[in-house]
C-alpha cells in the first residue's frame, strides 16, 4: 500500500489475518498521525452492519481537519448483490478525499465488487494470501523484528510447531515472547521454555529430525506422534530414506538440481534434500532400508511395534549397529 499517493480505495484480501490487520492498521496511523481520527474514522462489520444508505452517504462525507477520511469496511466476503452493488458504483466515481478499505477473507476475481478495485489502480488490491507451511518461519522472523526482537530460524521454525501456522496466534505468541526475554534475541531455548504446544505435531518435522541425523530433535517428536502412528510412521521414513538415496546418487553425479524432476515433487519439497544427505554414507542409507524388513514385521505382529521404531530412528541418527533378526 503506497505511502505518498493515497487511492480512494483498497481491497485488502487473503486468509492471512495478521497481513490484514497490519495493512489495516497502517492506514489507521497514518489518519492518526491527523490528530482528528475520532472524527474521520468509520469502520463497519459487514457480517452484522449492512445499511448501505449510511455506508455510501459515510463514504461521500468530507474529511474533518484531515487530509482524508477513512472507511473501513470489514467481512466483504459474502456480500449480498442489494449490498454490493451501490459500492460498485460508488467506486466508478469514488470520493477524493475518502481512502475505503474494503477487507475479506476470500473474494473471487471475477466479482463485480473485485472488478471495480482492480480498475482503480494495479497497487488498488493488497494480497494476503497465506503463506505455504514452509514458508511460515520466514515470516516469523520478519514478524519478530516489528516486536524489537531477532530470531533464528531454527526458532521460529520451533515456534510455527508448537503454536500453528495461523500468523494471527503466531504474532500474539510473539508480543508475549518480546515481553518476557529480556536479550535482543529469541532464542530456540527461549521458546521451548516459554510456549505451550498447542498445535499438532506434524510426522514432516520427525521425517526432517531424521534426515538430519538429529536425534534429541527426533526422540522427542517421536514422543508427541498421536498414538498408534507407528505403521504411517514407518511408511513416511521409508520414503524419506529412499529420497536421501536419490539425492545423494545425484549429488555425487553433479547433478543436485535434478532432485525434484526425479522425485516428481516441487523444488520447496527437498530444498534441504542435499544438505541432509551428505551427512549420510549411501551404505548407511541401505542399511536402513534393508532393516526396515524387520521393523515392518515387528509392527505387524508385536507388542513392541513403538520400540522397533524408536530404536530404528536411533540407530540411522547416530549410525550405531544394526540390529539382528
Amino acid at each position: 500500500m503506497p505511502e505518498s499517493k493515497l487511492l480512494p480505495a483498497y481491497l485488502i484480501v487473503g486468509a492471512d489475518e495478521y497481513k490484514r490487520s497490519r495493512a489495516v492498521e497502517r492506514m489507521k496511523a497514518r489518519l492518526a498521525a491527523s490528530g482528528m481520527a475520532d472524527f474521520n474514522l468509520d469502520e463497519r462489520d459487514m457480517t452484522k452492519d449492512q445499511a448501505i444508505d449510511d455506508i455510501v452517504a459515510s463514504l461521500n462525507t468530507f474529511p474533518m481537519g484531515a487530509e482524508f477520511r477513512l472507511v473501513i469496511l470489514d467481512g466483504c466476503d459474502r456480500l449480498s448483490k442489494a449490498v454490493s452493488e451501490p459500492i460498485v458504483a460508488y467506486l466508478a466515481n469514488p470520493a477524493p478525499t475518502t481512502v475505503c478499505l474494503i477487507v475479506a477473507n476470500t473474494l473471487a476475481k471475477n466479482t463485480r465488487l473485485y472488478k471495480a478495485v482492480a480498475k482503480i489502480d494495479a497497487h488498488a488490491v493488497v494480497d494476503c494470501a497465506a503463506k505455504k507451511a514452509w514458508e511460515m518461519p520466514k515470516q516469523v522472523v520478519s514478524m519478530a523484528r516489528a516486536h524489537g526482537k531477532t530470531m533464528g530460524l531454527p526458532a521460529a521454525e520451533e515456534l510455527v510447531s508448537r503454536a500453528g501456522e495461523s500468523s494471527r496466534m503466531l504474532d500474539n505468541e510473539l508480543i508475549r515472547l518480546a515481553q518476557m526475554v529480556e536479550g535482543p534475541e529469541i532464542t530456540r531455548e527461549d521458546v521451548e521454555r516459554l510456549v505451550m504446544r498447542t498445535a499438532e505435531v506434524k510426522p514432516w518435522d520427525l521425517l526432517n529430525a531424521v534426515a538430519a541425523r538429529d536425534l534429541e530433535r527426533s526422540l522427542e517428536l517421536l514422543a508427541l506422534q498421536p498414538d498408534r502412528s507407528e505403521v504411517r510412521i514407518f511408511s513416511l521414513l521409508v520414503g524419506r530414506v529412499r529420497e536421501l538415496i536419490v539425492a545423494r546418487a545425484l549429488d555425487a553425479r553433479g547433478a543436485g538440481r535434478e532432485l525434484a524432476a526425479t522425485l516428481g515433487c516441487q523444488p520447496w519439497q527437498v530444498k534441504n534434500h542435499l544438505t541432509w544427505a551428505r551427512r549420510w554414507k549411501t551404505s548407511e542409507l541401505i542399511d536402513a532400508l534393508r532393516e526396515a524388513v524387520d521393523v515392518e514385521l515387528a509392527l505387524k505382529g508385536s507388542r513392541d511395534s513403538a520400540l522397533a521404531l524408536r530404536l530404528w530412528i536411533v540407530r540411522m541418527c547416530t549410525g550405531g549397529p544394526r540390529a539382528s533378526r
